[in-house]
């Protein structure tokens, strides 16, 4: 695929060259493929660009209940083994379609580290088998579970509580937000990584970067395809950009890729969220691509991401 002189021109040497090797990769695109396939094909590749686990001191698979009965598959890490630690209900990404708890594993064990508090990565379920909003559901299912005594079970403080994603995962993450808020539930943080927040992609970097590199106009009507009929797309829920209150949401860290069709309408829900009167520090890393966070191996980005999200992590934790 041939991104335009201009667009290869504003990655940096690293990312440039991990999208020309990546180019060159013999696999088929997702857009390209079923649904199972796509699903089979992620999950053997998606850790062959981040760099190893770090070793923690705690980390426990689990289950969480949902509404309809169903026992979600999560994952609990812990950077130590005393009682009382805050907790982040983190949502991967992969379109609604594709992720994992695996897949984001090592992301997960780093944010636990720079953050000193634990982190719960939810396997919430995914289209086509699951469309909206049973993954929105799966979210905010489990961040009541956490504070309703789920947190306390695992011997973790439901008092200090936060909600983060990255890609899908941020768009699920803006909506538990604005659940919580609802509901009266205090969160410390909505950690929002690259989140989608509008209903047609109609933006300028939608349009910018319909041809990539790496998340194209193609795979995200491919996603979108899998999850959602085109008479939802309105629906807040799927587009928080779409809520017409956002005010008395928490405080909200933002990481976004400049490089990437989402990075319009992450700057937008920011601008929507401080209209409201909600604190926001907004990150936009330049020169990296959509996805970024899972290529630690290669780009340094990834690492200060992680860094500097734990950071806000903690102090949000703090206050």
């Amino acid at each position: 695929m041939n991104h335009g002189p201009d667009i290869h021109a504003r990655l940096t040497p690293a990312m440039r060259l991990l999208v020309e090797r990546m180019a060159k990769a013999p696999y088929p695109p997702l857009h390209t493929l079923s649904a199972a396939e796509a699903k089979a094909a992620h999950a053997k590749t998606h850790g062959v660009l981040d760099v190893p686990p770090p070793a923690l001191p705690r980390v426990d698979n689990i289950t969480v209940p949902a509404r309809d009965g169903a026992a979600l598959p999560a994952r609990l890490y812990a950077p130590g083994t005393e009682a009382g630690l805050p907790v982040l209900l983190y949502l991967h990404g992969g379109g609604f379609t594709i992720g994992s708890i695996d897949s984001h594993d090592v992301h997960c064990r780093a944010l636990a580290l720079a953050s000193g508090a634990a982190v719960l990565s939810l396997d919430y379920r995914l289209a086509p088998e699951h469309r909206f909003p049973t993954a929105v559901h799966d979210a905010w299912d489990a961040l009541q579970w956490l504070a309703r005594g789920g947190a306390a079970s695992l011997g973790l403080d439901a008092t200090r509580l936060a909600v983060g994603g990255d890609s899908a995962g941020g768009t699920l993450a803006a909506v538990s937000a604005i659940h919580a808020r609802d509901a009266g539930l205090r969160l410390a943080l909505q950690l929002l990584i690259y989140p989608g927040t509008t209903d047609h992609q109609d933006t300028d970097s939608h349009a910018e970067f319909a041809h990539g590199p790496v998340l194209d106009k193609q795979l995200i009507d491919w996603f979108f395809h899998h999850y959602i009929d085109s008479v939802d797309r309105s629906d807040w829920r799927f587009a928080p950009l779409r809520h017409d209150d956002v005010e008395g949401v928490a405080p909200a860290w933002i990481g976004l890729a400049e490089c990437d069709p989402l990075v319009d309408e992450g700057v937008h829900y920011a601008d929507k969220l401080r209209a409201a009167g909600v604190p926001v520090a907004l990150e936009i890393y330049r020169g990296v691509v959509h996805g970024f966070i899972t290529m630690a191996r290669s780009i340094p980005e990834a690492l200060q991401l992680r860094e500097e999200a734990g950071a806000a992590l903690r102090a949000a934790f703090a206050r």
